[in-house]
């Protein structure tokens, strides 16, 4: 009876005995904590051609990347959202003509097709405010650098792209809870925005 025991007890011994496998823990992501409330301010500097409102967790910078290329247009803007290491930047030119106009949208849907190689998908939809600004509105799906994008017009002297980027690498997943609370920031920045 112990010859048969003692056997059982080492072919448990031999068979539990196996190497160790490593299994790596997968990547994790930081947390991102959205404000509270959406709650906005009036953007409204003397000289500027446009003003509307915008959220008062981001702040407002001039886009000085563009000053060193060409200083001939001071109304490029970041609203920079700290918190959400994201940043909404928008380019402003002046319309001349109708070709003028037509080559502006044309860029802006160049370079959001641009992102077909990383989207799922591109919808696009088309908006007007109570102050005569319209354009497109374009949301990106899937891992692609800028999840929205938008143009503003009034298609006679102003336009505006815009586009939200994060200082991460883009993964939709996890990105997620920021680029969800900020597309109402984003609607809310084209319903209040009036070109002068």
């Amino acid at each position: 009876m112990f010859k048969y025991l003692f056997l059982i007890l080492s072919v448990c011994c031999i068979v539990s005995c196996k190497p160790e496998t490593y299994v790596p823990k997968p990547t994790g992501y930081f947390r991102i904590d959205t404000p509270g409330t959406h709650e906005y301010r009036l953007y409204d500097e003397p000289g500027y051609p446009y003003t509307f409102e915008y959220p008062v967790y981001c702040k407002i910078e001039k886009d000085t990347a563009f000053f060193k290329e060409k200083a001939d247009n001071p109304y490029w803007l970041n609203l920079n959202f700290t918190t959400l290491y994201g940043i909404l930047n928008l380019t402003y030119k002046q319309v001349h003509s109708r070709e003028d106009l037509a080559k502006m949208v044309e860029e802006s849907y160049s370079f959001s097709n641009y992102h077909t190689k990383k989207a799922d998908y591109i919808d696009q939809s088309v908006y007007h405010n109570q102050y005569g600004v319209y354009g497109i509105i374009y949301v990106v799906g899937g891992n692609a650098a800028s999840r929205y994008q938008f143009t503003a017009t009034d298609s006679t002297k102003n336009f505006v792209r815009g586009a939200l980027y994060f200082d991460v690498t883009p993964n939709a997943d996890s990105l997620k809870p920021a680029t969800d609370f900020l597309e109402q920031d984003i609607r809310h920045f084209l319903m209040t925005l009036k070109f002068r």
